[in-house]
């Protein structure tokens, strides 16, 4: 067990931006496919009717073709009030219900419901914290695992891939157990599973990017994006 920890403490991230530099066509070729640095400041700004909006979309998504759910989403915006989760809280049964009708929208009767447990949730944070976006950006990315644990036990639906999503898409600076990603931690020698759903690997991988934070002084999203165009079939140039 101890040589194991010793294992996971040790890998560098050298070799995989290397592996990532070459099959990208150079440093320079790499760098042009990394999105921009994360901005605390603009997380901090965006309105919490945003917040939901983004969080209704990832879990509209989750399991679902996201064509089509963007194809549609601003017949989404529409039915469900531009997401000003006030406004969400205070309609009554009958509005919840009339959605489930509503050809504007993808009618899963338990997603609907989530929107609306989901304002409620929008909501308390940012009367909590002065925004949700203030909350978010505000909690240190080397606790990703606590704040997806809060996602999942507050809000609804928000479990798993589809909070790491909701991260990412809000512009949270953080990592996302994709199938390439958690090969290249695999590859690198973490012991993972193949899909991360336990807490115990998901705690393993928070302290591999915590350390790789640690020696490249990069953002957790650009680790994890380069980390995933290391491996696999995701090779184009």
């Amino acid at each position: 067990m101890a040589k194991a920890q010793s294992k996971t403490r040790t890998i560098p991230f050298k070799p995989i931006l290397a592996r990532a530099e070459k099959r990208k066509g150079g440093p320079g070729g790499l760098k042009k496919l990394l999105p921009a640095k994360p901005d605390a400041k603009k997380l901090t700004r965006l309105s919490d009717d945003r917040i939901l909006s983004e969080m209704t979309q990832r879990v509209f998504s989750a399991g679902f073709a996201w064509s089509v759910i963007e194809a549609k989403w601003p017949g989404f915006e529409q039915a469900f009030m531009t997401f000003e989760p006030a406004k969400l809280t205070f309609q009554p049964d009958d509005y919840w219900d009339s959605l489930l009708n509503d050809a504007r929208i993808v009618r899963n009767g338990a997603k609907i419901h989530a929107v609306r447990d989901n304002a409620a949730f929008v909501q308390a944070i940012a009367r909590e914290h002065g925004g949700f976006g203030k909350f978010l950006a505000s909690w240190p990315s080397s606790d990703q695992v606590g704040l997806l644990d809060l996602l999942a036990k507050r809000g609804s639906r928000l479990g798993g891939n589809t909070g790491q999503m909701f991260l990412r898409f809000v512009g949270w600076d953080g990592f996302v157990t994709s199938q390439d990603v958690v090969a290249c931690l695999r590859d690198a020698g973490l012991d993972i599973a193949e899909e991360v759903k336990s807490k115990g690997d998901l705690a393993k991988v928070q302290a591999q990017f915590n350390a790789w934070a640690e020696e490249t002084g990069l953002p957790y999203l650009h680790l994890s994006r380069i980390c995933a165009m290391s491996v696999g079939e995701n090779r184009s140039m």
